[in-house]
């Protein structure tokens, strides 16, 4: 299965959100943290920018948005 990583500029395209907004978001608990690149960048799996994305669109609460952002991070740790 290939999986493909976004930059920034794709997740707030894919997001249609800020780059404030997904730091922020980020430090709520409400987004993932990004991966490193390299030393000087960083990105998100499309897997997991598309399941947040999903989850906003079916209305879920922060509460299971921050459940979803757990399991996301969780998965990401056991697949290394």
């Amino acid at each position: 299965m290939s999986q493909q990583i976004l930059r920034l500029p794709a997740v707030k395209s894919e997001s249609g959100l800020s780059r404030s907004t997904i730091y922020l978001r980020i430090a709520q608990g409400l987004w993932t943290k990004p991966i490193s690149l390299g030393a000087r960048a960083v990105g998100w799996p499309s897997s997991e920018v598309a399941a947040i994305n999903a989850a906003r669109i079916a209305g879920k609460t922060d509460k299971e948005i921050r459940a979803l952002v757990m399991k996301l991070e969780a998965v990401r740790k056991t697949a290394a």
